[in-house]
């Protein structure tokens, strides 16, 4: 009796199974890699990063290479001070150096991006813990700090002959040129890109193309450009039925200025936007809603940065409101 209960007391330890408890999602894809998630969104910013090269000439390849080289040699500076391995291989400081140098204008000085990039990594990111943690939007962090700072600079490098091909682009933006003078650019121009801007805003056409190939690819979520969109559409339709003789029209609205860019390769950062699929849509709403508050009812023509901000800065708010209701709950 006591060798049976001995056996019968080992036997069960020797093949316990072996469990483990960890939260959810408990079903993942293994091949949703951030190296994966950052280099769709490189394949994604090919055609605005060419349609760039095209306008701007060799002022694209300065701003590129100034914003790429600095990103990775501050995410590599900070990551040292921290003691930590150095994560370029995720390509997440590539992307950042990217898109804060299509935000920029081309002719800006070379310490404008420098400073932009290590604002941007630094304390966009890296204060925030790295990678996955940040709470705002790290380009937009660092176009944010040098458009204060350096106002005046960018404000001249705007109207700078940038050398281009495009002899639109020795003027100012259209949305400067609406808000100074009422000269209204044509939607022509404005949909594939041959006017003066930031390297990225240009060409709508372009971004339509990057921004739909990261939706299919699932890489961007479809609600938050579409929350954008709808949001100017509506917006943008009532104040032209309230003014019928303006000018600048909806599709002025939707066309020009880094709208399409920054709804489809902006808001849509996976860490600094909402989780759930109506927080999203509810996101690219207050997006679009702040974009065109600000481009009606303030001296500030453009209106995008400053929207994804604010809406950053509520993801957490919008992440509490949208919580799903587990199945079988009452």
């Amino acid at each position: 009796m006591t060798e049976n209960s001995q056996t019968t007391t080992s036997e069960p330890s020797a093949a316990a199974p072996v469990i483990h408890v960890s939260p959810s999602p408990h079903l993942s894809n293994q091949a949703l890699t951030t190296q994966r998630i950052m280099l769709d969104v490189v394949i994604g910013l090919l055609p605005v990063v060419l349609m760039a090269l095209y306008v701007f000439r060799l002022y694209a390849v300065k701003q590129l290479a100034i914003c790429v080289v600095s990103c990775l040699a501050a995410e590599a500076l900070f990551t040292k001070m921290r003691g930590r391995s150095l994560p370029l291989k995720d390509c997440s400081a590539l992307v950042t150096g990217v898109i804060l140098a299509l935000s920029l204008p081309g002719p800006a000085p070379w310490y404008v991006g420098l400073i932009a990039s290590f604002v941007a990594i630094g304390i966009g990111k890296t204060i925030f813990g790295g990678v996955g943690m940040n709470l705002f939007n790290p380009a937009m962090v660092g176009r944010a700090f040098v458009m204060i700072a350096f106002a005046s600079v960018l404000a001249a490098a705007g109207y700078q002959d940038a050398g281009s091909a495009v002899d639109a682009v020795t003027q100012a933006t259209p949305m400067d040129t609406f808000k100074q003078t009422g000269v209204v650019t044509p939607l022509s121009a404005l949909f594939f890109g041959l006017t003066n801007g930031s390297l990225g805003e240009t060409s709508a056409l372009a971004c339509l193309i990057g921004g739909l190939f990261l939706c299919i690819r699932r890489t961007a979520s479809w609600e938050i450009p579409a929350g954008v969109i709808l949001a100017v559409a509506v917006l943008g339709g009532i104040a032209n039925l309230v003014n019928p003789d303006a000018a600048w029209t909806v599709l002025h609205h939707l066309l020009g200025g880094s709208l399409l860019f920054g709804a489809f390769f902006i808001a849509t950062d996976p860490v600094s936007s909402p989780l759930t699929p109506k927080g999203k849509f509810i996101f690219g709403v207050g997006v679009g809603a702040l974009i065109m508050l600000l481009r009606l009812f303030s001296g500030y023509p453009e209106g995008v940065m400053f929207a994804v901000l604010l809406m950053n800065g509520l993801t957490p708010l919008i992440n509490r409101w949208t919580i799903p209701q587990p199945l079988g709950a009452q």
